[in-house]
């Protein structure tokens, strides 16, 4: 592993289905050998806002259409490593809510790397026990609070 921790910029989409499920994708880390589940996301393009990265990667991960993605996020303090690499930075999680019960996901335009890991994805009722970050639930509790606290 780094010593030193990676803080490139990254942003993350929590979707909702009709029934409040939460998509989350599921990923091998070969290095430290273990998956997790977490919701689609990735790194921020130079040039390009925290917004335009959460719903470019929706539909690079997803085939879900972007534009599902709002403009309201949380702020979240991550702490992480995969494959190898310590992530330590905040990333906005974004929301995206689809009228539909689990919308197909069609995960077209992964990197080489996303594939080798890639396992699968899931609409949660419940949040596995590998589901990165592990305060998932409060995270999409602030998105989804009609007052809008701590959402921006």
């Amino acid at each position: 592993m780094t010593d030193a921790p990676d803080d490139r910029p990254a942003a993350r989409v929590v979707c909702l289905d009709r029934d409040g499920r939460v998509l989350l994708l599921h990923w091998y880390d070969r290095v430290a050998r273990m998956d997790v589940w977490e919701p689609p996301g990735g790194g921020i393009d130079p040039g390009e806002t925290p917004l335009e990265a959460a719903r470019r990667e929706l539909t690079e991960e997803t085939g879900l259409p972007g534009s599902a993605v709002l403009d309201r996020f949380v702020a979240v303090e991550r702490d992480f490593s995969w494959l190898g690499v310590r992530y330590v930075k905040t990333e906005p999680f974004f929301l995206a809510r689809f009228d539909t019960v689990r919308p197909h996901v069609d995960p077209g335009e992964l990197t080489e790397e996303e594939h080798a890991a890639y396992l699968g994805y899931a609409w949660a009722e419940e949040l596995p026990a590998t589901v990165d970050p592990p305060e998932l639930a409060k995270i999409v509790e602030r998105l989804t609070e009609e007052s809008g606290g701590g959402a921006h």
